[in-house]
């Protein structure tokens, strides 16, 4: 039998993973940081390659250029662009499919949650490369989910080479999709948050101690070094009088009304697709024709919505302009989700908590002219933060995600009285988030998982 190739390890390697057995903070926290550095560059990389593609398409040198490319564009470019962008997407996931086999879990939160902390280098990167295709081409997703899939594969590529357990595997995953996401949002706080009630469903503090190291030290690469922009530009909020906090609980209760039936009629565009008797890519290149037709009408429906909210935010929209464009968005959200296009709908949701609280303002200034009333940009930021609490289940983390972005302590009481309410009202009617019903439905990966050989230093790397 021929002998199995072992893989000689640095003195440091050595070291670091005695120290990190042992359950020693320092060399924990040292690791943390490792993980924060490497999944801020991840994100770099990624957010750098979908920038060059904007810039080749259509000369757009920005992160929040798809609305720009799609308006310089003329009607049948905007038409087909998102299908064909879609197509190859789709093509690159079938030959994925067919060529690499399935090497532990498919998502991040799936591997922290429900899994050993083994990703897959290949299939990532795969599925990295066809979410560039489809964000590149108009679909309507966030980019952030593969750039935080990204930074979570190279902390589980890190703890595989040190041979770690899968207990100190996942956290160090759990590192390094917090450095994404604090690098793809400027939230270094919520950025903790978010890995701490949503995918470990508990605050502890031997988990939340190197999150947060994790977290700020992306934020440094990001923020201090790289000086990266915030991904929106909040307008100074106002909060007018005591009686205006009744507006933002009516607030709340809508968001906790909209959110679960937004994420129903997610759940119905990928239901419609799956019954399509109709190859991958060609799914995925109908959802980009779907995007595409929209955007004939609306080119603000390309992208993650960024600049649409950006502008929601400084400049006055006719309430009929806002509700235009958010029917339009959840169309094309729907589409690009339900083909199956990789990508985020933290962003999209984001963008639809605005679209509210801009109509609910609008309508309350309608309703009240003479009234004492904050302007409508404070009630579109409320509202972000109110639907993204009745869509996460996680109150805490979209409290301080909006605070961390206004930097204004005048939001808190509002947003915090708009966001419980929302989450309150949200899971009466749908007992399950956004990613805790993905997460059910890949429970059954748990056995599978648990059947896989433990990792060690001869499968450290995908073959």
């Amino acid at each position: 039998m021929a002998r199995q190739l072992r893989i000689k390890k640095p003195a440091w390697a050595t070291w670091l993973r005695g120290r990190l057995l042992a359950d020693n903070l320092p060399a924990t926290l040292c690791a943390a940081a490792l993980m924060g550095l490497a999944g801020a560059l991840a994100t770099v990389i990624f957010r750098e390659l979908l920038g060059g593609i904007q810039m080749v398409l259509g000369g757009v040198d920005s992160p929040h250029g798809m609305v720009s490319l799609a308006r310089g564009m003329s009607p049948w470019e905007r038409l087909l662009l998102p299908a064909a962008g879609g197509a190859i997407a789709g093509l690159i996931l079938q030959a994925a499919a067919r060529r690499l086999p399935p090497r532990g879990a498919a998502d991040y939160m799936e591997a922290i949650a429900i899994g050993r902390g083994v990703i897959g280098f290949r299939q990532t990167v795969a599925r990295s490369i066809s979410s560039l295709f489809s964000i590149g081409s108009g679909a309507s997703i966030g980019r952030e989910g593969p750039m935080v899939q990204l930074a979570a594969m190279f902390s589980s590529l890190s703890g595989r080479y040190l041979v770690l357990p899968p207990r100190h595997l996942r956290l160090l995953v759990a590192c390094g999709a917090t450095a994404g996401i604090t690098a793809a949002y400027n939230a270094p706080i919520a950025g903790a948050l978010f890995i701490s009630e949503i995918v470990y469903g508990a605050i502890s503090s031997a988990t939340l101690v190197p999150l947060v190291v994790s977290s700020v030290v992306a934020n440094i690469v990001t923020r201090q070094i790289l000086h990266y922009d915030a991904v929106f530009h909040m307008p100074p909020f106002e909060f007018v009088s005591g009686w205006e906090v009744a507006n933002y609980l009516g607030l709340g209760l809508i968001a906790g009304v909209v959110a679960p039936q937004f994420l129903r009629f997610l759940d119905g565009s990928k239901a419609l697709f799956r019954r399509q008797a109709l190859p991958l890519w060609a799914k995925m290149a109908l959802g980009g024709l779907v995007v595409g037709a929209l955007s004939v009408f609306k080119p603000e429906v390309w992208g993650n919505g960024y600049s649409v909210v950006n502008s929601m935010l400084h400049t006055e929209w006719a309430w009929q302009a806002v509700a235009a464009i958010l029917l339009f968005k959840i169309v094309a959200t729907g589409a690009s989700v339900g083909s199956g296009a990789i990508g985020g709908v933290f962003t999209p949701t984001l963008f639809v908590g605005a679209a509210v609280g801009a109509l609910y303002g609008s309508g309350l200034h309608a309703l009240f002219p003479a009234g004492d009333l904050s302007a409508v940009s404070s009630y579109a930021v409320v509202g972000m933060g109110a639907l993204l609490a009745a869509t996460t289940y996680a109150p805490l983390m979209s409290i301080l995600m909006i605070f961390e972005m206004t930097l204004s302590y005048e939001v808190m009481l509002p947003l915090m009285l708009a966001c419980i309410t929302g989450f309150v009202i949200a899971q009466r009617i749908r007992p399950d988030s956004v990613y805790a019903k993905s997460l059910a439905s890949n429970r059954i990966a748990r056995e599978t998982l648990k059947a896989a050989p433990v990792p060690t230093a001869d499968n450290a790397r995908d073959s």
